[in-house]
């Protein structure tokens, strides 16, 4: 990283060393402002802006950590603090403070500019990942209830209050249930629960259950150890042990195997885990998210789901009513995607004529407010026709036949007649399959639910060289 140009600010009352230091650093091409004071230092903080800044603890008329204490450094300045030896725990103080890192003198002075140029990176990073979250906060707080979710946006309510009051507790944070069709928001709302409960701060590890392959699943979620299995040449942490004072979002959560299911379930009881091929038992501080798009209590009564580990999920259960059933919010819901849509894509706000309207009112909506704000996408970005949602109109007006030619020569029109040279079967059925993906938005498990059929055969129509 090129510190050239960059402004310091050196604070160590020692003469001579001072003026190393400043030879030093002028060679790497700081502008470097000396004081030997911290009366001095808060003058030149008043007059000056530094990009970094190096400071002495311990000085004639006090401490440099007073400095951060009184937050008297800008934020955009990365503070490194010097220390006799000693005076570590004088370091550590200032670490807590917000000190980028520490030296132990005497120190060797090529350590300098790699310290810098980390601790800058480091403090990039972590205005990345500060202006993220907030992004992602401001977008999940337009989460659209409206009247229809109402009841919903109570009982999250009375998560959150029971969460403060288990993290105040010390206690575990209890798993939480969320029920909703496909495309109904469940991720969304997860991550809205995440980022306003007391582990915000914490990871987030979002899984989609239904793309672990069976044979990894378990490996992905507890890790392993080396040699477990054949490509397992070094011992790796599973996702349980990523989420680590954080939460781990597991959905589609039927879709995990019943060997994984017994697995999950000794997880949330005894907050314990042990990788694959290992004996040791890892203990874990994780909160449990799961969302299903299938009534578990059915996947139960058809031996597809464990009912001890529907019991440990259900002691939060949050259902997203589909769309068909949110009636009159549909044109207000629709609108606010709309402004979310202008502002992504630089637009002058736009409203949604009484044509669009109505055909918003008589569509079913089988892919919920995914499906929706696909279609407002396409017809704000790609159609341009002013948000009339003309593709709802050709597609309710192609009938049983949609998608088929003019002269009946595609198969799915009910006109079609088969030719007398031949039908191939095997296009027909991977044309089925790959139709039924792309109503369901790429989710295999949904697909196979659609199609009547396991994911693995669903899977096994989907690689190339099996076509």
């Amino acid at each position: 990283m090129n510190l050239a140009g960059s402004g310091l600010l050196l604070l160590e009352d020692e003469p001579l060393l001072r003026k190393t230091f400043v030879r030093h650093l002028e060679k790497l091409g700081l502008e470097v402002t000396a004081v030997a004071s911290l009366a001095e230092a808060r003058r030149a903080l008043q007059d000056l802006s530094f990009d970094f800044a190096l400071l002495d603890v311990n000085l004639p008329d006090g401490r440099s950590l007073s400095l951060l204490a009184d937050k008297a450094l800008p934020q955009h300045t990365v503070p490194i603090v010097m220390t006799a030896e000693g005076g570590i725990s004088g370091a550590v103080e200032a670490m807590r403070l917000g000190a980028a890192d520490y030296l132990v003198k005497p120190f060797d002075l090529e350590e300098l500019a790699p310290r810098f140029a980390r601790a800058r990176r480091a403090r990039q990073t972590r205005r990345g990942d500060e202006f993220r979250r907030a992004t992602e906060v401001e977008e999940e707080e337009q989460f659209f209830f409206g009247t229809a979710l109402a009841g919903v946006r109570s009982q999250l309510d009375k998560i959150l209050a029971a969460d403060q009051r288990l993290a105040t507790a010390g206690s575990p944070l209890s798993p939480v249930l969320i029920e909703g069709e496909t495309g109904t928001g469940k991720t969304t709302l997860a991550r809205w629960l995440h980022r306003r409960g007391p582990r915000a701060d914490g990871p987030w590890i979002e899984v989609n259950c239904s793309a672990l392959p069976d044979t990894l699943a378990e490996s992905e979620l507890f890790g392993h150890e080396r040699g477990a299995f054949t490509d397992a040449k070094e011992a790796r942490i599973g996702l349980f042990e990523a989420a680590e004072g954080g939460t781990l979002f597991l959905d589609e959560i039927p879709s995990l195997s019943p060997a994984v299911q017994v697995k999950l379930l000794k997880a949330i009881e005894d907050r314990v885990i042990r990788r694959v091929g290992g004996n040791r038992a890892v203990p874990i501080d994780v909160r449990l998210l799961a969302a299903t798009n299938v009534d578990l209590r059915d996947a139960v009564a058809a031996g597809r789901f464990r009912e001890d580990l529907l019991q440990r999920l259900d002691l939060f259960r949050v259902r997203i009513p589909p769309l068909r059933e949110r009636g009159p919010e549909l044109a207000a819901l629709a609108q606010v995607l709309v402004d979310r849509l202008c502002r992504r894509y630089g637009l002058e706000k736009r409203s949604i004529p009484a044509e669009g309207v109505a055909r918003l009112a008589h569509h079913r909506w089988p892919g919920n407010v995914r499906e929706l704000a696909h279609e407002l996408e396409r017809s704000l970005v790609f159609d341009d026709d002013r948000l009339t949602l003309s593709g709802l109109a050709r597609a309710a007006g192609g009938g049983a036949g949609a998608g088929a030619t003019a002269g009946g020569a595609d198969w799915f029109n009910a006109a079609y007649r088969f030719p007398a040279e031949g039908f191939s079967l095997e296009q027909a059925i991977d044309r089925l399959v790959q139709t039924a993906v792309e109503q369901s938005d790429g989710n295999v498990s949904e697909a196979a639910r659609r199609l009547g059929v396991s994911r693995d055969v669903v899977r096994y129509r989907l690689k190339p060289e099996n076509r």
